[in-house]
Parts: C-alpha cells; structure tokens; sequence
C-alpha cells in the first residue's frame, strides 16, 4: 500500500485545478460530463456556476465570493456541486479547501472522475494504491482465457479474387479470423463488471482516506493508515476460503515476472511506472482532446501515445454544454465492455460499427486501396507522440505479424496483441514464446478475442472508409520487381505464408515472415540472407525500407545476433540492421530501447564482426556507455587494419574512429592508456590517413584525435608533420561548424610547435596557401566572429601566417592578430582568456624542445648565465632525432633568430608598446600561471629591444615594467624568476636613462645581485655597470654589519678559523677546537674538542669539505671526520716539530715549522724539508706550486715535483734590526696576494705568477696580520683592531670595520661571494660579520 502525505495530495490537485481554471476547453469538457450525471441541476448550483463563469472571464472578488455562499448553501451532495466548490476554492487560493472538494467528487463519482474528470489526479493518487486490483484482474483474466480449450478451424483459402494487392491483404487477412466460445465471453464481460465494481468501491474508500489526511495535516498521516483494498466481486468458483492466499500468490508471481533475457519487461510489470507515464503525457498541452487511459492493465507504449478521432466542437460552443465528452484512446489500451456501451448511447456514430464484420472490413480494405495514396504520418520527436493520419491506422489496430488490420485480436498474457490464426500458426510450428518480447508462454490455449479492441477498430473504420488498412507503411507498388524465395521458405499452405502474399514484394514479406514467426534456427538464417540479397539487389526501395523497419522484423534480426553463430549470417543482420538504422530513426529507437541489444553488437563486434561497430556508431550510443563496453581495443584493431572492401552505409574503419572520437572526446580514466596504445602501436598514422577521408566528420573526428595524441607526447608532431596531407582538412574549414574549425585550427596551431624552425615555416606555408579561399582571410573572419576564449589560439596562427614573409609597415591580418592578443591578455574578467593569451604570446617565440615545450624561458635563463637553464636547453636540443650537419644547424639558428625577431617588432611596435602595459597587468594577477607566463613573455620582448633598433619602445617597456621586475628581483621564491627578471633590467641598461633609473633603486636590488654573482656572470656584470664612475655607488654596495659575536677568553687568543658547512670552526691557544653554528645574532656552541695538548695554530679543509686538518704546536696533524656539525678524530700524524700555517693536499700537507725552511709531510709518514735557508712565515699552495712569505719579507715559489725554487720577491735587510715578514700570502685568478708591514710604499703588493711582475698594491697605513679574500673583495686585518675592505679590481678602498680597541685581528676566513666574514682576536672574541 503506498501512503500519502498532505504536500503530495495537494501538489496533484492544485495543479489539476489550476490548469482547469487556465484552460477554458479543458474546463468545458469536465463541467459538461458532470452535468450529464445530475438528472436535473438545482438553480442554486446553475445560478454559482453563471457566477464562477464571471469571475473567471472577468477576476471578480465579490462574484467569486457569492459562488462560495451559494455552493456551501446547497443542500445534498451532487458531482455538480463539488466540481464547482473545488473551482470556487482553487481560484480564491484556499488549496486545502479545493483538494477536499476535488476529492469529494472522486467519492462521489469515482468513474466519471477517473476516466473524465480528472484522470491525472486519479493516476498520481490512486493507481499506486489500487495496483494490486489491477493486478487481480490480470489473474482472473488469465484463468478464464486458459479455463476452456478454444476451438480452432481452419477457414478456406481465399478465392484469388483480382489482382490487386490490397485484396490480396484483405483476402489473407480474412482467413485468420475466429471466435471465441459464448461461455468464455460471458465470463469476461462479467470480471470486466465486476472489475469496474471493485475500482469504484476502492476509489470511494481512498478518497474519504485521503480527506482525512487532508484535514489532520502531516501529523495525520503518521497515525492514519492507508485502507486496506476490496476485492469483493469474482466469479463465483473462485470464491473460495483460501481466495486471499490465492491472491497474493498471483501477485506475487506476477511480479516475479521480468525480463528474463534483458529484451523486454511487459507491462504488467511496468504498473509502477504508469503514474510517472501517464503524469508526463498528459501534460496538459492538449487536454481538451485527450482521455485518460483506462486503469486495468493493458500493454502501453513508453514511446508513443496514438490518438484516435474525436468529436470536435465549434468556437461558438458554450463552456458549459451537454454534449457529451470527446473521445480518444492511447496506446494500445482496452476500455471495459462497460464504457463503450456508455459511449455508443452518448455517441451513435459507433452504432453501425459494432455490426461490421470480416466481409464488411475486407470491402474497407479493396475501397482503400483503390482510393488515393496518403502520405505517411509525420513524427514529431520533441515530445515523442506520434501524430494521428486521420487515413492511416494507428499501429496498435494492425497484427505485427500480417502487417493488417486485427479481424480476430487476441492479446497474451505478455501484453502483445495478435492476429488469432497468425499466433496460432506459431504455437503450432513448435514456439512457445512470445513473437515480440520473446517471454515463454505459461499456456499454449490462445485467450479469448478482443473484444475491445475489436470495437475500437470497428468504430475506426467506420469513421474512416477510405483508410490505409497498413499504418506504418505503404503497400508495394503493383510494378515492384519480383524476388525468389529460397528452398527454406515456409509451406505455401501456412497461414502467415497466405497473409504474406500479394503483390511483387510477396518474397520478401514470406523472408520476414518466415524470420519472425520460425522457431528453428536455420530458417531464420536463411531468411536472413535471402532479405540481405533482396536488399542488395532492390537498392534499397522506400517500400522494401517500411517492410524491414517494422519492431517486430528488426527483433527478429537482433534475435539472430543472440543465438546464431554463423559469421555470414551474423555479417548480413549486421548489415541490415545497420542499413535500416541509417535510413530510419525509428528502427534506432527499436535498437536502443534495451541495452543487452546495444551489448550484444558490442560483443560481436569485440570478437571480430567489424560491420558491428557500423551499426554501433549509428545507435548514437552516450560516451559512458562506449566506455563501460570497453570497445577501444577492438576500435583500434579495425582502424589499424583500415579494410575498405566492406561496402556499407558507412565504412567500419570511419564508424570506429568516430567512435574512438567520441570516447577520448571526453576525460576519463582511460584516455592516457588508449592515446599511449593510437601512438606506440603505429595506429597513429591510420588515424593521420583520416584527414583524406571523403566524409569531413572523419576528417574532423581524426583531428580531434591527433590533438589529443599530441597532448599526450608531442614527440608525435613530427610523424605528422612527416605524413599529414593538410588540403582536406583545410578545404573543410568554410564547412564545418563553430566547434569543428576550432578544432582544426587549435591542431594546426600546435601542429607548427615543431623542434626545427624551418620546417615549421613550410608548414605555415602549407596552410597559407591550402584553403579552398584565402586561409589568411577565412581566419580573420573567424577571428572576429570567435568567442574570446577561442581568440588567443585564432590570432597566433594568423599572426604566424602573416609574418611568412618580412612584415609591411601596415597589415590587417598583423593588426587585428596582435591588437586581440592584447585584448584578451589585458581582460582580467575572463582568466582562463588572459592565460591563452600569455601562453599564445610565449609560443609565439618559435623555439620549441622535441616534446613542443616552448623553450623560450631555458634560453633566456642561459642569456642571463644560469647554468641550470643552459643544461635544460642542451637536454632539449638532445632529444632531436640525430646530430646533423653544422651548416645545417647554423642555417636553423639563423632562421630562428630571424622569426624571433621579426614576431617580436610585430608585437612591440604595435601602438607604441602596447603589449607591455598589457604584460605589466599580467604581472600583478595572483593567478601564478598567469604571472609567471607573462614574466617570461615581458623578459623575452624586453630583452629582443637590445637587439631591436631603438624606436622610442624601449622607454615605454621600461616606464610599464621596471618596478615589476625590481619587486620580483626582491621578493621572488624562485632563483630562476629573479634571474629573468635580473635579464630584462639588463637590457634597460643599455641607455643612459635606464642605468640611471636602475642606480636609483641600486639598494633594493644588491643583495639578489649578489646572491645570483654565485650562478650567473651577468649579475657580476651588472654590479660592475652600477659601481663604474660612482664611488658612493661601490660603496654602498659593501657595508657590513655585526652578526654575531662570543667571548672565548678562557681558552686563550683564536689563533686559527675556518666555516665549513654552515659551520664555524675555531682553533684556540689552549689547544681547544670548537664548532659553533649562527643562529640569528647568536653563535651556538655545538661540539668542543681538547685532543690537542697544545695551541691550534692552523685550520684547514678538504675540497670535498668532508674533513678537516689541524697543526699544533704539540707537533702533530690531526685529521677529523666531520659528520652533522660534530668531528671526530680519525687519524693523528707525528711531525717531530710544532706545526704553523698548514697547507694540505690529496696526499702530503705542508707546513712551516718552528726552524727554518718548510717541511712536506706525506700522509704514509715519509717527510722532507724544502728551502732551508728561509724562515717561513705563511703559506699557500696552488696547482702543486707552494708559495712562501718568508721573515725577511721575500716571497719564494717551490715546485714540489720539481722541488725546485724561484724568487718572487727579493728580501729586505732588517731596518733598526726588526724583520719585516711577509704575514699572509693569497693565490687568486693567476695573481699572488703578499701582505704585511708598510714597504715600498705598500702593504700590499699584487704578483703575477707567470712571470713574477708586479702588477699592483694597496698603500695602506695599518699593519697586517692575515688576509681573506672573496670574489670582488680583499680583507685586511690588522694587530691594532681595525679591518679594511678593497676592491680586488680596482684596488681602492671600500671601507673599514672597528673590530675591537685593544687587540689583534688573528685570523679570518670569508666565503667567496664576501656574503659572510668571520674572524678571531687576540682577546678571545670570535666574531661574525654581514652584507646589509
């Protein structure tokens, strides 16, 4: 039982209602059938239903008003009253109100209500509930229809009479007639009684059930239950105790009943559907000419509605009238005995149809087919109803069998309604099963006629004498060509062979016939390839079409596919159903009403049967459905094997790839696989042979897949390049839709995306010239006529066209290209636009890797001295297919070079540098792709302006993009973003106005200057740029700041530093050696050593930094292990003598100990002492040279393969007996470093090292005690506390730093882009200094 709540009661109502008081025919038609059952209307109700007709013609409150007084006034309840009541309360709104006054006219009069009235209402409210009625009635009928054995006979044949092939039908037709017995009719027209009974006593209780709801709200339904159902009237044997048991058990079975083999479900299993069914037919577009169908289950099409005749009335009829209701029938439904009798008194044109007979109905069909020929009905598909031929019977009055008009109907237990001697035929050759929907049969006794049914046709064609007794198609002309039979056709005696006869088509009707109604096998197959041969050989006639078309043929054929496993066979049904399907929409309806049918052809066509995939891709299947079919590896085998022989409506190799179109069109999880197997497996270059197909939906199909294919792995751009015949495809441009040439420009735009750049020039000239109009001007139209997401892509290949030759000062197609370039980059409403846009810009460039990645960013990083974008510009140039010739490649650079310059005048020159105010937008959008794709393009154009001549564009770039690139130069994540950025400020260099804007903001970008001096050259050289002729430019360019510092007094002066791995290691007089790490203005003391008795006097690395050495003067070499800011001795070696100024090397170390000369030390324990005569104060060894500052202040180089000694410096004789020693000794870019005391008029004197000149010096007035050197700097550290900085160029001062007041500067150690400086005194500090 289903329930109801209150919202869905007065959803149905409201909505009748208010459709009746909109729709003046619909409220006619209602009002004028429940005034034919009052006997005499009171004036009371006349004199409210003269005011609802005012209010309703002329909105009037107070007319409305007293219709209410004068209805709630009347005494007694009458349909009339209630009908009105419920139109009185809808058009004041009280919806509650209404439904109860509605509702009382279903308790009331429930037939009337249900079948005239409001069959709507009844089929939403009622029907759900009353479903086990209906199929009670089914039952019952059944048992009487299967109680008696019906008695058949065998008529005689017919006479011959003439030659017309009309007759012929009529004459086979009439000799399928026969009756049922009187006993079996008497007890059907009494269930038919009883069961109108039965549905009007259900309707009564249910109507006051749901008042009730109505009335007590949504609380009512949770305590009102649903009543239960009256099944009281039946035929009196089957009455018994256990009729209830009985009962259910039927309704039970019947449901049980479903679609066994997936090709059917008849309708009563479909009871459950009929109220959404009937709810969106009855839409209310045409009310007032239709009728509800009747409530007791019959078969109903869920495709098409048939109207039949109904009477008409004039304009000048009242809204109120007597007359009786129009009349009209839907699919295949049967009014009980009942109501056509109520129907034949109220209407008497059904009189004299009720006494025509079967000699009365051939004369029908001899008149019609002498009468004129009319045309086909028309099909309207937007609401799928079939629209009614007044001449032309409604298919539901013709035998699906015989292709006539029923005589004797007789309608099975599965719904389907036959020709009694056409079924009979069948049960007797053996079948058991239902032509149609192939269900078995529970009995082979044949029902009882259909009397219904047989009245309606009756009525029909009395009102329609002249009718084509065939309503799907026409009979074939009398001068049809013959066609033989096979052997295998069925008897000449059999009755469907006598219904198939007639006319020339006579062969094939027998083929049909014999593969509808034969149960073995073998006859269907051979009937199946005598239709196959006929259809060859006939062309394919309209006539010969209609046969083949009908449901009943085309399930024939797709019950061949299901059992038959003879491949010429199966071939020929293919064929036939895949050449009906292109001629008839209707035969794909057939096709596609039952998905096993669609998964059966895609079995077949997954084994081997190509001709499948024809007959699938005219099914229009849904993408998912393809997909879930999993057919793409039998799509690709057809497509590879490309068979051209198979002459079908289309051939199999063109259905595939669009149906392989159709798949990738779509995402889905696949696709990657599928595109990998088209490009990997050769298939590719089938699909390629494509875009020569005479058919343009191939040649777009085979677009749309290569497009895809090259998003996969655009390595593939060169195979097609290789093989592709554009002129098809171009020519097919002016033809196609909107969607379909964005499909084709799209592919050829990155189809020129190939990794050569003159062989992308011949493919732009290819296109330029392959259209069937101006390509150049066909793209210009389409551009202007485009969508702006569309535009970018349109604009780049027609900016590329243009440019093919050296560009004119004035070009249309060059204006219009870039000024929608602009446009669409500088519309931040549409991002999607703005990032196609960029992205066009930046391949426009036309350096392209293998892959059609655009290289444009690897090649101005390896302009700016990235290292990182020069390998990544290598790595593409490798994967090209094989070195070539250098002529070549010098011929390809120069092409290229020469599109880059020309494609970036067209785009800077245009309105004076438009294009960068646009790019300087594009910068500022948060959209990362976007930022990052216009950084590049406003990088790449900026810098071709320093190759460019100079027109005044150069300003403008600068004034839109300056700040932009200073504040990506400051603030970027990304070393490489800065590094672009650093690229284009370059070239705003190359004018004096630009260096002197850039000087201006020289503090916010020396620091990234100086963190990209590490990676790149050009950073060094714009710092030179910046520093030249400015003295308080260098300047500020070096100022430091205390870091950090900590007091280690306690373990004596630092004598030794050194950084290694983000580490500070120091060495004290104590022998401590300590590891620090800096962490903000703070030194960490993370490990402490005292393995050295006796003062560190040296420290030094390895150059993989994974060790570090220590001299002391406890006379030993240790060697640490460091691991994560620890170290751990691993090796100690004794030196016999203390340990100062320690050099180290793969495998000796050198040191000056505490006599004379140096003494090299191998690591295997052998030692040695070179240059005896000199006391040594410092070291540095170079290229296996060993450079020495000795006491006496000279400067010896010792070869130590050699161990030969050559003198760079001279030595001085001691002034007032002081020495005068050499303090530190640097080797750096072929020059020797030597400082110490002021000599010479120098403290520092700079040495060739090639031929020992000197070369430059820095007078300074402090004394110094070690040196550190960076890349641009030299620091000087004196013993009265002060520390200089001078350039390494330039030799002038930079500035000095105050490291303490009273003490020396013992040691320093400093990376080499001068970022970090780090020193010990002689007071036990340990400091560390920062660029600011």
């Amino acid at each position: 039982m289903t329930d109801r709540t209150p919202a869905v009661v007065l959803r149905h109502t409201t909505a009748f209602l208010d459709e009746a008081l909109s729709n003046p025919k619909l409220r006619h038609r209602i009002i004028s059938s429940v005034r034919r059952t009052v006997s005499s209307a009171s004036p009371a109700s006349l004199r409210a239903l003269s005011l609802l007709s005012h209010a309703l013609d002329s909105p009037s409150a107070a007319a409305s008003d007293a219709a209410d007084k004068i209805l709630l006034s009347v005494s007694g309840r009458n349909p009339l009253s209630a009908l009105l009541l419920a139109l009185a309360h809808a058009l004041r709104g009280r919806a509650s109100a209404a439904a109860l006054a509605l509702l009382d006219l279903f308790s009331l009069e429930p037939a009337l209500s249900r079948h005239e009235v409001a069959p709507e209402v009844f089929e939403a409210l009622f029907l759900p509930h009353l479903l086990p009625v209906l199929h009670w009635f089914a039952d019952q009928r059944s048992r009487i229809l299967t109680s008696t054995s019906l008695r058949f006979g065998c008529p005689p044949a017919a006479n011959g009479e003439g030659d017309d092939d009309r007759s012929v039908e009529a004459a086979a037709a009439m000799s399928l007639l026969s009756r049922m017995s009187d006993g079996q009719a008497g007890r059907l027209k009494d269930l038919e009684r009883g069961y109108e009974e039965v549905l009007d006593a259900n309707c009564k209780v249910y109507a006051e059930y749901l008042k009730e709801v109505v009335e007590m709200g949504d609380g009512g339904r949770l305590v009102l239950a649903p009543p239960q159902l009256v099944l009281t009237r039946a035929s009196p044997e089957e009455r018994r105790s256990d009729e209830a048991i009985e009962v259910e058990e039927a309704l039970a079975a019947r449901a049980a009943i479903g679609s066994r083999d997936g090709r059917y479900n008849p309708i009563w299993e479909e009871a459950d559907q009929s109220v959404e069914f009937f709810i969106r037919q009855n839409s209310r577009v045409q009310m007032n000419d239709t009728k509800a169908p009747p409530s007791y289950p019959q078969r109903v099409s869920p495709d098409v509605l048939i109207r039949l005749p109904s009477n008409h009335r004039t304009a000048e009829d009242n809204w109120v009238s007597t007359s009786g209701p129009s009349y009209s029938s839907d699919d295949n439904l049967d009014y009980s005995s009942s109501e056509i009798d109520f129907d034949i008194k109220e209407r008497n044109t059904y009189t004299t149809s009720l006494q025509t007979n079967g000699i009365q109905f051939q004369r029908h069909a001899q008149d019609s087919a002498e009468s004129l020929c009319y045309p086909s009905p028309q099909i309207d598909d937007s609401d799928n109803i079939v629209a009614y031929n007044k001449q032309t019977p409604p298919k539901e009055f013709v035998c699906p069998i015989t292709s006539n008009l029923f005589d004797d109907p007789v309608t099975l237990e599965t719904g389907q309604t036959y020709e009694r001697r056409a079924i009979k035929e069948w049960l007797d050759h053996g079948n058991s099963t239902c032509p149609i929907t192939r269900q078995k049969l529970q009995s082979s006794q044949l029902p009882k006629t259909n009397y219904v049914l047989k009245r309606l046709i009756g009525s029909w064609v009395e009102e329609n004498p002249y009718a084509t007794p065939n309503r799907l198609e026409n009979s074939p002309p009398k001068n049809a060509r013959d066609l033989s039979m096979s052997q295998s056709s069925p008897s000449s005696t059999s009755i469907i062979y006598q219904a198939s006869v007639g006319g020339s088509a006579s062969d094939l009707r027998l083929a049909i016939s014999c593969l509808c109604t034969s149960e073995f096998i073998d006859e269907s197959e051979k009937a199946v390839l005598q239709i196959e041969k006929l259809w060859r050989d006939t062309s394919s006639e309209s006539d010969i079409i209609a046969m083949l078309a009908k449901p009943a043929t085309v399930n024939g054929f797709i019950e061949i596919l299901f059992k038959s496993v003879d491949l010429q066979v199966l071939r020929a049904a293919i064929f036939l159903l895949a050449e009906l399907a292109s001629k008839d929409k209707f035969v794909v309806q057939t096709l596609t009403r039952v998905d096993s049918d669609v998964k059966c052809m895609a079995a077949l066509f997954k084994k081997g049967l190509v001709e499948a995939a024809v007959l699938i891709f005219l099914l229009s299947p849904q993408w998912e459905s393809l997909v879930e079919m999993d057919m793409t590896d039998a799509l690709l085998r057809v497509i590879e094997k490309n068979d051209d022989e198979l002459k079908m409506c289309v051939n199999p190799k063109t259905a595939s790839l669009l149906l392989l179109w159709q798949i990738l069109r779509e995402e889905n999880s696949d696709s990657s696989m599928i595109l990998h197997s088209i490009i990997s497996d050769g298939i590719i270059e089938r699909v390629i042979l494509s875009m020569e197909a005479d058919i343009v939906e191939e040649r777009i199909a085979a677009v749309g897949i290569l497009i895809k294919c090259i998003a996969e792995d655009g390595r593939c751009r060169k195979i097609i390049a290789d093989k592709a015949q554009l002129k098809p495809v171009l020519q097919s441009f002016t033809i196609v839709n909107d969607f379909d040439r964005f499909e084709i420009v799209h592919f050829l735009f990155e189809l020129v995306k190939l990794n050569r750049r003159l062989s992308n020039e011949q493919l732009l000239h290819v296109i330029k010239g392959g259209g069937a109009f101006s390509m150049m001007h066909s793209l210009l139209v389409y551009l202007q006529t485009s969508s702006m997401d569309r535009s970018p892509v349109i604009a780049g290949l027609l900016l590329q066209l243009d440019l093919l030759v050296e560009p004119r000062k004035m070009s249309i197609y060059r204006e219009d290209a870039v000024d929608t370039l602009i446009s669409c980059l500088r519309n931040a409403d549409f991002p999607g636009t703005q990032l196609k846009a960029a992205e066009t810009i930046l391949a426009l460039q036309g350096r392209f890797s293998s892959s059609g990645r655009p290289l444009a960013r690897a090649l101005l990083l390896k302009h700016a001295g990235i290292r990182k974008g020069y390998r990544a510009l290598k790595e593409a140039e490798q994967t090209r297919s094989a070195p070539e010739r250098s002529e070549f490649n010098l011929e390809e650079e120069k092409a290229a070079e020469e599109w880059e310059r020309k494609i970036a005048f067209a785009l800077v020159s245009h309105e004076f540098g438009l294009v960068f105010e646009a790019l300087s937008d594009g910068l500022k959008s948060r959209n990362l792709e976007l930022s990052s794709a216009c950084l590049i393009s406003a990088t790449w154009l900026s810098h071709m302006l320093s190759i460019l001549p100079d027109t005044g564009v150069r300003g403008a770039a600068r004034v839109c993009l300056l700040k932009q690139y200073i504040l990506i130069l400051k603030s970027a994540r990304h070393s490489d973003d800065k590094a672009l950025s650093m690229l284009a400020l370059r070239s705003f260099m190359h004018d004096e106005e630009g260096l002197l804007d850039l000087t201006l903001h020289i503090k916010d970008i020396l620091k990234t200057l100086r963190e990209l001096k590490k990676s790149s050259g050009l950073a060094y050289e714009m710092l030179k740029l910046l520093s030249d002729g400015q003295d308080s430019s260098i300047k500020d360019m070096w100022i430091y700041k205390e870091l950090m510092q900590v007091d280690c007094s306690t373990n004596g002066e630092v004598l030794s530093i050194v950084r290694l791995k983000n580490r500070i290691i120091s060495g004290h007089l104590d022998g401590t050696i300590k590891v620090w790490k800096g962490d903000e203005s703070i030194l960490h003391l993370v490990h402490e050593t005292n393995e050295h008795s006796k003062a560190v006097t040296s420290l030094a690395t390895s150059q993989s930094g994974e060790k570090l050495y220590s001299g002391s003067l406890d006379k030993t070499v240790r060697v640490w292990a460091v691991h994560d800011g620890w170290i751990h001795c691993t090796e100690t070696f004794d030196t016999k003598d203390p340990v100062r100024n320690l050099s180290v090397a793969d495998t000796f170390v050198c040191f000056a100990p505490q006599g004379a000369g140096v003494k090299v030390l191998s690591w295997k324990g052998a030692s040695k002492i070179l240059s005896p005569n000199k006391n040594v104060r410092s070291l540095a060894l170079v290229q296996g040279k060993l450079y020495c500052g000795c006491n006496d202040s000279s400067i010896q180089e010792i070869d130590l393969a050699t161990e030969t000694s050559a003198t760079v410096q001279s030595g001085k004789k001691k002034l007032l007996g002081k020495d005068n020693p050499i303090y530190a000794v640097q080797v750096h870019d072929g020059l020797l470093y030597s400082a110490g005391t002021f000599l010479d008029g120098a403290t520092v004197k700079v040495w060739s090292t090639s031929n020992y000149s000197l070369v430059g010096s820095i007078q300074s007035s402090i004394e110094v005690r070690c040196m550190a050197m960076s890349r641009e700097l030299i620091y000087l550290g004196s013993k009265t506390g002060i520390l200089e900085i001078w350039s390494k160029d330039k030799l002038t001062a930079i500035g000095s730093l105050q490291i303490g007041t009273d003490c020396k500067v013992q040691c320093m150690d400093v990376d080499a882009d001068g970022e970090i400086l780090v020193l010990g005194t002689s007071d036990g500090r340990l400091q560390a200094w920062g660029l600011t």
